[in-house]
């Protein structure tokens, strides 16, 4: 789920700029990290690797 979030918002929006969540808030620092994780790759990138996901779980689960 982590990763299908990080590519959509780097798909979507791009490079995360925000800052940090803070210290307690854990769900919001994996979705902080997962997001970071791609920065760098394009918008095209990022939504070809997201649709190459949701292509692999959707032969794995559907």
């Amino acid at each position: 789920m982590l990763k299908l979030y990080g590519l959509y918002k780097q798909a979507t929006e791009g490079d995360n700029e925000a800052e940090r969540p803070g210290g307690f808030d854990f769900k919001a620092a994996a979705k902080y990290n997962s997001w970071l994780t791609y920065k760098g790759k394009s918008k095209a990138e990022a939504t070809e690797l997201y649709l190459e996901l949701v292509d692999q779980l959707s032969e794995k689960y559907i």
